[in-house]
Formats: C-alpha cells, sequence, structure tokens
C-alpha cells in the first residue's frame, strides 16, 4: 500500500487568502483512501496583494502578469513553509506539494489559467510542487472542474447512503457521492456563487471589511426577492450538467450591476447584501431540485461560506427536505477541506494515478492531473 504526506495550497475565487494544509494519505484495503490532516493554516491577504489579484482577474499588461505569477508564487511558498512549520514536518518526509494557484481565467470546454509560479515554490522549498491541474482535464474536453470531486469520493462518502458534499468556497459546486467512495458513480458541477457575490458587494458597499463577518450585515437586511428572481433567469443556472463557473461571470460588472439595480428599489447596504446571500442559497437549492436525481437525504457543507451563519441557515432552507450539516460535524475544519482536495491530487500524481472524474468534468477518460516540479 502506498502512503505519503503532502502540502496543499489553495487560493480561490473569494481572493480572501491562502489556504495551506498538511495531509498524510494511505492506500485503504478496500481501495478507498484515508487521511490524517496533519496541520491547517490560512494567510489573509493584504489590501494590496488582493488589489493585485482582483486587477489581474480584470485585465492586465504582460509585464503585470509576469510579476503577480512569480510574487503569488512567493505568497504561496510562504504559507507552505508556514504550515509545515505548524506541522513539526521535515522537508524529507513530504513527498510534494500541492498548488492550486489562483485562476486568473476559466473558459469551460476551451481553456483554463491559473498563476502562481511552481518553480519558486519548489526553489523556497526545496520540495517537488504539482500544480496547474486544471489544464490536463480541459485539453481531454472537460470543464476542468469541479475537482475536488475525487477526494469527495475517495475520502468523504457515506459507507451506507448517498451523499452530498456542497463547498461554499468564492464558487459553489456539489459533488454527488454514491456509498462507499464508487468513483465511476460520482456527479459533480458548480451550482454558482459561493460567497463571490456576498464578498463583492460587500467590499464595494463596505471597502472597509473583507467580507461580512459572521453574516452580521445580511442578517438586518431583507433580500429583494424580484432581483433574486431576474438573477437567477441567467442561461447558467438553467444549464444542465457538466458545468462550471467563475470570474469570467460573477466579476465586479456583476457587483456594480446587483448593487445599482437594487439601488433602483431603495434598498440599504444591508438589503443589498441579504440579496446576495439569498441568490446563494436560492442557486443551490434550485440546483439540487433541478439536476440531482439520486437519493440524497444529507449534504455536508465546507469553506468559507459554510461559516456565515446567515448563508448557512439559508441555505438550509432553500434545500428543504434535504438536510444540510457542516462537514466539521463529521470530518475535520471544513475550510481545510478544499487544500487537503488538491493534496491528494499531487498524492495521485505521484502515484501514478488518474485524479479527474469525467462524469463530473465531462472529460473524454480519466487523467492524471497536474505538472510536475522537481525540487
Amino acid at each position: 500500500m502506498s502512503s505519503g504526506v503532502v502540502v496543499g495550497l489553495m487560493s480561490g475565487t473569494s481572493l480572501d487568502g491562502i489556504s495551506a494544509a498538511v495531509a498524510r494519505f494511505s492506500d485503504a484495503t478496500d481501495g478507498r483512501i484515508d487521511v490524517e490532516l496533519l496541520a491547517y493554516t490560512s494567510r489573509s491577504y493584504s489590501t494590496a496583494q488582493r488589489s493585485r489579484l482582483s486587477a489581474a482577474l480584470g485585465g492586465g499588461t504582460p509585464a503585470e502578469y509576469c510579476r503577480l505569477n512569480f510574487d503569488l508564487g512567493g505568497w504561496l511558498a510562504d504559507a507552505a513553509i508556514e504550515v509545515m512549520a505548524e506541522a513539526g514536518i521535515a522537508r524529507d518526509d513530504i513527498s510534494a506539494i500541492a498548488s492550486h494557484g489562483q485562476t486568473i481565467w476559466h473558459e469551460p470546454g476551451h481553456s483554463t489559467w491559473q498563476t502562481g509560479e511552481a518553480a519558486v515554490i519548489a526553489e523556497r522549498t526545496a520540495i517537488d510542487v504539482v500544480s496547474d491541474f486544471r489544464v490536463r482535464d480541459v485539453a481531454a474536453g472537460g470543464q476542468g472542474a469541479p475537482l475536488v470531486s475525487v477526494a469527495d469520493a475517495m475520502l468523504f462518502a457515506s459507507g451506507s447512503e448517498w451523499r452530498g458534499l456542497q463547498n461554499l468556497g468564492g464558487i459553489g459546486n456539489i459533488t454527488v457521492v454514491p456509498p462507499h467512495g464508487e468513483v465511476e458513480g460520482v456527479r459533480a458541477f458548480d451550482t454558482g456563487p459561493g460567497v463571490v457575490v456576498i464578498d463583492g458587494v460587500t467590499r464595494a458597499l463596505r471597502p472597509d471589511l473583507a467580507y461580512d463577518v459572521d453574516g452580521e450585515l445580511a442578517k438586518a437586511g431583507r433580500p429583494n426577492m424580484a432581483i433574486v428572481r431576474e438573477l437567477l433567469a441567467a442561461p447558467y443556472f438553467a444549464s444542465p450538467p457538466p458545468k462550471s463557473t467563475g470570474r469570467e461571470l460573477f466579476n465586479t460588472d456583476y457587483f456594480t450591476k446587483l448593487v445599482a439595480r437594487a439601488r433602483a428599489d431603495g434598498a440599504t447596504d444591508e438589503d443589498i447584501i441579504a440579496t446576495a446571500v439569498q441568490l446563494t442559497a436560492e442557486s443551490v437549492g434550485e440546483a439540487y431540485r433541478r439536476f440531482i436525481a439520486e437519493p440524497i437525504t444529507e449534504v455536508l457543507a465546507s469553506g468559507g461560506g459554510a461559516k456565515n451563519p446567515t448563508l448557512f441557515a439559508a441555505i438550509a432552507k432553500a434545500a428543504a427536505p434535504i438536510r444540510v450539516r457542516h462537514f466539521d460535524e463529521v470530518y475535520f475544519d471544513g475550510e481545510a477541506k478544499e487544500a487537503v482536495a488538491f493534496a491528494l491530487l499531487a498524492y495521485l500524481h505521484v502515484t501514478s494515478r488518474p485524479g479527474n472524474v469525467p462524469t463530473a468534468t465531462g472529460a473524454r477518460g480519466q487523467r492524471i492531473l497536474g505538472k510536475l516540479t522537481p525540487a
């Protein structure tokens, strides 16, 4: 049986910071993989870092992209070094570092681009780096997302029932997993926004805030359901899986138009943020009703959005009668889940096993994901 320790690095659509995890994987006798989370940490982006990343998503010069690629590599290396120190594990005991990088552009069915130079991480840490996971799936005709599906199946399946695993990062995605983690039966797709719209309008309305802390602003507001219905009429929400989305749809222009539309109806700041919360919740609930025929009775929610009590309550209501619980109740801190998932992709890479789920991404077949940058 194979085993190995991998560092996972994740910078998501919400642009809140870098998640870093150290995980030990070992092959179980039943074909599944066991995981032990050894350490987890998150490093928030500074205002200047977040501004550079946000600007890059809207366009930039070759010089700006070049410099950001190397600088982000350094920020990712810092996160890796910090989490390794927290785990108290030596470099020689680590099989690889997995770096998702930062998605700059994602065009499902055509191309995808993640930045954050792997060579910088390898040079700073003296550890092999596996990065650029999405491109091989896209090259094979897939969406390149969601990629956490393989982890949901191999690590977090129920032993007796169908289960849903809902990630609420910048973008929301659901993985539908059969009992016992049989990858062949897995389906997954992006439900729409996770916290990207909530965070976007919050930052636009309250520049001193990176996000709506504990959902307090949304809790004090009243959602405009007419606007929610208008936004849910966008073609993405009705299109069937496999499908994925990102900042190419939910961008600064989207936030600006939402704020202007709500202001025209006399909405307060709190009302606008509450409307963004309701948009996310209804998009999740509608996705379940439209696209999940499997007999799931429970969804485990993770990611930063699951820590927002107002959003979580709204999703739980919109998803009924399906029960929504926190991932943390069953496993470890849900905010570490995506970093652990990418660590698994690197573990699969170094053990020469495929990391995509064609029934989730639409790829022509299974592929080994990622590119190796030796130490």
